[in-house]
């Protein structure tokens, strides 16, 4: 149950003639009255002896009685209460009931015989409006202070009375909804998003991995987009406004968005703080090829866990806003097995990356420039290297959707928890994806290996995690994990020091699959080949010249363990 205070208006009639009209797009379907402040109120929609203006003269009456000059400029108080998507279809009588207990809650009728005039109207099978004359019969204002809040909590409990969906609360950070106008111009059009939903994602893409305005600019002229900016006298740009070019109004404009209509965090005063400190070029080492920069976004990523596990509120706030411009960039240049559900993901993370915690400045670099390195390093092939290190970022970023659920939570943050959850199931998914080919080869290498070998490997297991071995032996994976234990040998490491490093970095006893954490660990801490096939060659190699550990570096991704 979804309510939404809207603001104060000058005109009861002109609000009366939109609700009781057809809508904007032909919304409106059978307006008529569910209830009103007596009880008695007449209904202009299905008694045909009763106009508009009848119903606009009851509501006004308690503001004419009040001398010229006392009576309030905006007296016409204006809400829509909605069901949420997947609710059953609510009666007239329970809609009546829902709309005396917001009337209530909200302070404008509080049930003590003198409350302000109200009327509700249905014209559609999910949400009611709510119109009311801010003039109490006393001739006193109402106390409708903090009304949004007020009606939050009260729909917190009608939907617990009524069994249905329970809406997360907010805390006034999320982006605006579509309107229900919008809502219908698009199922008129056959679309499944609203042209502000297109634009929020497309706007948020264009912003991902950018350093300056003039990128941000070029990226949304790249995208197709339509942009108006707004400059001041001096040619300096103060803001701007987007729209599709095939989205148009009734007389063939385009319908134009300003940034902070789609999202608080695209308006161009919070995107330049974005860019204050945000590096300028790409660095080539890193974004030499789409596989390398995955590697280094999977060690940014780790340090950004590490970092909400450990750090103040302000740090914590930056590395998840950060986050999100991580998985646009990755969603922007990934393969097309794994794209669906990595835009889906970044789409339901951007609201992670907002609350009223402030973001600490400066704390982001590494994460932005991640996201820079990826959009730089170009599209990712769906096999090889970039396959299995697109599989290693994504299973990190599980971890840190998982990681910014908890925090969210025990911050009292409702709707960002949710959000960082719907975010960890997509990218459950898309590592499916990933990880199925590289994870496939791995398993059939450790198939083949002979019985001697993989008892070492056995008795290295067992010395490292003697608790979870067991566990681990018995798992699907553990061929694969015994392939990376092979090459990790042929690279000059010892199996057992490895294992106790890889297993001593984070805990595994809540793993559903072991063996899927340790292969991405141990591959990043030996510096092996994400891709199996580059890893036989380097076996193969291994063979005729004498090899060299590798110094181990921080621990690899262990998101897996959620999964």
């Amino acid at each position: 149950m979804i309510p939404s205070i809207h603001p104060q208006g000058r005109s009861t009639a002109g609000l009366l003639a939109y609700l009781y009209g057809s809508g904007r797009s032909e919304e409106h379907i059978d307006p008529h009255l569910v209830a009103s402040f007596d009880g008695l109120a007449p209904d202009p929609g299905r008694d045909p002896g009763t106009t508009e203006a009848d119903l606009q003269q009851l509501l006004d009456e308690p503001l004419h009685l009040l001398p010229e000059d006392t009576r309030p400029d905006k007296h016409v108080w204006h809400a829509s209460v909605r069901s949420a998507p997947g609710d059953r279809t609510l009666t007239e009588a329970e809609w009546a009931d829902i709309a005396r207990r917001v009337i209530a809650a909200t302070g404008i009728d509080p049930g003590d015989g003198a409350g302000c005039r109200w009327a509700a109207i249905r014209h559609a099978d999910d949400h009611i409006h709510l119109i009311a004359t801010l003039v109490r019969e006393d001739g006193r204002k109402p106390d409708h202070h903090r009304s949004g809040k007020r009606a939050q909590n009260e729909c917190r409990r009608i939907e617990a009375d009524y069994g249905l969906h329970l809406v997360a609360p907010g805390d006034g950070t999320a982006a605006k909804r579509p309107t229900s106008a919008e809502q219908h111009k698009a199922k008129r059009r056959g679309r499944d998003r609203t042209a502000r939903e297109e634009l929020r994602e497309t706007v948020r893409r264009a912003a991902a991995g950018t350093a300056s305005e003039a990128e941000f600019f070029d990226g949304l002229a790249a995208a197709g987009l339509l942009i108006k900016r707004r400059t001041a006298p001096s040619g300096d740009t103060l803001g701007y406004t987007v729209a599709l070019p095939e989205d148009r109004n009734k007389d063939g404009a385009p319908v134009h968005y300003s940034g902070s209509k789609l999202a608080p965090d695209l308006s161009l005063p919070r995107l330049r703080e974005r860019w204050t400190g945000s590096p300028t070029r790409p660095t080539a080492a890193q974004t030499s090829t789409p596989a390398s920069a995955r590697r280094h976004a999977t060690g940014a990523v780790w340090q950004a866990v590490l970092l909400i596990d450990r750090g103040d509120d302000g740090t914590v706030a930056a590395q998840l806003a950060a986050a999100g411009e991580v998985l646009d960039a990755l969603a922007k240049t990934s393969a097309v097995h794994t794209r669906h559900q990595l835009r889906e993901a970044a789409t339901a993370f951007e609201r992670v990356g907002r609350s009223h915690i402030r973001a600490g400045r400066g704390q982001d670099r590494a994460l932005r420039q991640a996201a820079r390195d990826l959009v730089h390093s170009g599209p990712a092939l769906g096999r090889g290297e970039d396959c299995a290190t697109t599989a290693m970022l994504i299973d990190m970023t599980f971890f840190l959707a998982t990681a910014a659920s908890a925090w969210h939570a025990k911050k009292g943050h409702a709707q960002q928890a949710v959000a960082a959850l719907q975010a960890a199931e997509h990218l459950r998914a898309a590592y499916q994806a990933a990880a199925a080919q590289p994870m496939a080869v791995l398993q059939q290498r450790g198939r083949r290996m002979s019985r001697s070998l993989e008892h070492q490997h056995v008795a290295a297991l067992r010395h490292a995690i003697p608790d979870l071995a067991e566990q681990v032996l018995a798992e699907p994976g553990w061929p694969a994990l015994a392939a990376t234990l092979t090459d990790a040998q042929a690279a000059g490491h010892n199996p057992s020091d490895l294992l106790t490093a890889a297993t001593g970095s984070r805990e595994l006893g809540s793993a559903t699959s072991i063996s899927d954490v340790l292969v991405w660990r141990l591959r990043r801490l030996a510096q092996l080949p994400a891709d199996p096939e580059a890893a036989r060659l380097r076996t193969v190699r291994a063979r005729s010249v004498p090899a060299t550990p590798i110094t181990m570096q921080m621990a690899p991704a262990d998101g897996a363990h959620r999964r």
